[in-house]
């Protein structure tokens, strides 16, 4: 009698890989579709789960959910500047660039939803997150300017300029992602300069950062 082939174990996931799951499902419907399209059904269906299952590891619902999937995307963001200090600054900036924009490709509609708001379940919390991502991109570049003390019109400068990153970035999905990614990045670099050397004109700590990047060019 021959044995019956032996059907693999199902293993129980842990708590932590669950949500991981199910926060993974969330991203992935996010990145194409908006917040309010997306409903806890489909969640479920994408994690290949049941809706009660879900709401056990949410009870907050769909916006206790959204805002953990905010969360995890926040921090796979703040990751895109998170460059080693080593080398001329302005490819280390394309590096982390080149992050940036390849997480706005693989998450174009949950993106813009991000950071265009509006959506019915923005509030003041997810409003908190997306700006925490701005903040963290400016001290990683303030970082890697080697400032510790940065006066207000630098500080004002990075942070006008990470705007306008996510405003190109926004342009750039609607333009259906043209120019291609790396002539994007280049100009965003070259804006980068621009910028600085603007404000350079007026402030003494600029000067001194654009005098040094010269050096590098």
């Amino acid at each position: 009698m021959t044995p019956q082939a032996s059907t693999p174990a199902y293993r129980r996931l842990s708590v932590e890989e669950r949500r991981s799951q199910l926060l993974e499902a969330a991203l992935s419907l996010f990145a194409h579709r908006a917040p309010e399209d997306v409903s806890l059904d489909d969640v479920a269906e994408a994690a290949g789960v049941s809706r009660p299952l879900v709401y056990r590891y949410f009870p907050g619902g769909k916006q206790q959910l959204y805002e953990a999937a905010l969360h995890s995307a926040a921090d796979e963001l703040r990751t895109c500047f998170d460059e080693p200090h080593e080398g001329p600054l302005l490819p280390r900036l394309s590096r982390a660039l080149d992050r940036y924009l390849g997480f706005v490709d693989e998450h174009g509609t949950g993106f813009s939803a991000l950071l265009q708001g509006g959506s019915v379940v923005e509030t003041s919390r997810t409003t908190a997150i997306v700006d925490g991502v701005r903040r963290a991109a400016a001290e990683h570049i303030l970082s890697h300017l080697g400032v510790a003390e940065p006066g207000p019109r630098l500080r004002m400068t990075i942070r006008m300029w990470i705007t306008a990153v996510e405003a190109a970035s926004l342009i750039w999905l609607d333009e259906e992602k043209q120019p291609p990614p790396d002539e994007l990045r280049d100009w965003l670099v070259e804006q980068f300069v621009a910028v600085l050397a603007v404000t350079a004109r007026r402030d003494a700590q600029t000067d001194a950062l654009v005098q040094a990047l010269a050096m590098d060019l």
